[in-house]
């Protein structure tokens, strides 16, 4: 009998060369305004590598500054063509290789990421992949920069896996992570992996 088995991967570094959604800005912006925004948005991010703010509260200033009172059919459009054309460029081969390996053993396969739902449900479900990630909030059609969910990092990681898998369902769990804020979700595995796709 076939046992019944999961494997959640983190996204951005684990799965991807680069953060998701730096390049999301910076394809969404163009160079320019990106650039700037680094420099005006600088101290926030010194505060938050100094751990002075917290990941969310960072990733919500950067949000607003570049998206906010954004239309959500241009973002959402915006969204959709990074995920299916971009995302390929950024892809460590031996993760996908192993993601593979998961699906061809008939596991069930789960992103989890603390990046923006929007812009990784469109390639996860072009890989049959399912997904959870941080959502963003959009209001009367209109981005507001603001998080509809809790970010997706850290321990918030487990919650949201917990509230959509019984993982007592699970005879094995495996996951991969790439860094602290994969650190409670690589705890709760059988078989855990950290940076394993690294050249």
């Amino acid at each position: 009998m076939n046992k019944r088995n999961i494997a959640l991967f983190d996204f951005d570094g684990t799965i991807t060369t680069d953060d998701s959604l730096l390049k999301f800005i910076r394809f969404v912006v163009g160079d320019r305004r990106f650039l700037l925004g680094l420099v005006v948005l600088s101290p926030m991010l010194v505060l938050y590598k100094l751990k002075l703010i917290p990941n969310y509260k960072a990733k919500q200033y950067m949000l607003s500054w570049f998206f906010k009172d954004m239309r959500k059919d241009a973002f959402l459009k915006v969204a959709n063509e990074y995920s299916l054309v971009h995302i390929d460029k950024i892809l460590r081969p031996k993760a996908i290789e192993k993601i593979n390996w998961h699906k061809n053993q008939g596991h069930k396969v789960v992103v989890v990421s603390a990046s923006i739902e929007c812009w990784l449900r469109p390639w996860c479900e072009k890989n049959n992949l399912e997904l959870i990630a941080t959502k963003l909030e959009i209001k009367d059609d209109i981005v507001t920069g603001k998080l509809l969910s809790k970010n997706c990092y850290g321990v918030e990681k487990v919650n949201r896996i917990k509230e959509l898998y019984d993982l007592k369902n699970f005879d094995y769990i495996y996951t991969y992570g790439d860094s602290s804020g994969d650190k409670q979700m690589l705890e709760i595995a059988h078989e855990k992996f950290y940076k394993p796709f690294r050249d």
